[in-house]
């Protein structure tokens, strides 16, 4: 990590450390206070139990909201009649708020594990569709037509035209799907689940549990945000790989 993120992070700390210092209230619990209620729901076991589940949702939700949403997107932005007819629904899913998504399809289809991951995913993908949508309207023409010169069949032409192309494109909505879409996991579980850290929360916030609150947070928000550096950034600079190959 660089040094001016590790010199960000002890300021951060320092002013939190402050300020529950001067606050001196169970309502702003210091940094030393969240770190022992951490380690004491790590050595019982509930936060792995609760944070593997929250993961797996968000894991289950990205997947499927990153599938249809690239499909949706590109189908659009490389055809007028598809993106005329999608275009309408697009604004409708962008503007309707998640809190309805999600109680509508509790509702609708019950408190299940499909509702709550189907009503995250529904929430998502109109973002991922309108991303890749612009990416798709600024492919390269001439690439194209070097492609049909060359006949290139669908798989090629997917494989070594379109998606190194479409990658700056699918690596943001890839960032921000995972930031969005594991807040919304959260809100499902408050609404819908009996486990998960939104369930979790749901709880403390109940027994006005603030250290607790943070602590399952911040655990929680340390995981994606080790996600970001070991798996998003590094493929990421995988997939652009070719473009300083020849600089």
């Amino acid at each position: 990590m660089p040094i001016y993120q590790i010199i960000s992070i002890v300021v951060f700390i320092a002013i939190w450390a402050l300020a529950a210092q001067l606050a001196s209230s169970t309502l702003l619990p210091g940094p030393i206070e969240v770190l022992s209620v951490l380690g004491a729901a790590v050595r019982s076991g509930a936060l792995i139990e609760h944070l593997s589940v929250t993961l797996l949702r968000v894991i289950a939700a990205f997947i499927l909201a990153m599938s249809i949403g690239v499909g949706l997107g590109l189908l659009m932005g490389r055809s007028d009649v598809a993106n005329r007819l999608g275009d309408p629904w697009l604004v409708i899913f962008l503007n309707i708020p998640a809190l309805v998504v999600i109680i509508l399809s509790y509702v609708w289809f019950g408190l299940t594990e499909a509702a709550a991951i189907g009503a995250v995913a529904v929430n998502k993908i109109p973002n991922v569709a309108v991303t890749i949508r612009e990416g798709a309207r600024a492919l390269d023409a001439q690439l194209d037509e070097m492609a049909d010169v060359y006949r290139f069949t669908f798989r090629a032409r997917l494989y070594h035209v379109t998606l190194p192309q479409l990658q700056p494109y699918i690596a943001a909505a890839a960032r921000s799907g995972l930031s969005l879409i594991w807040k919304i996991v959260l809100v499902v579980e408050m609404l819908g689940r009996s486990n998960g850290i939104g369930f979790q929360l749901n709880l403390f916030f109940q027994l006005f549990d603030v250290s607790s609150i943070l602590a399952y947070s911040f655990s929680f928000t340390a995981i994606m945000l080790l996600i970001e550096l070991l798996i998003v950034q590094p493929y990421e600079r995988y997939a652009t790989r070719w473009r300083f190959a020849h600089a």
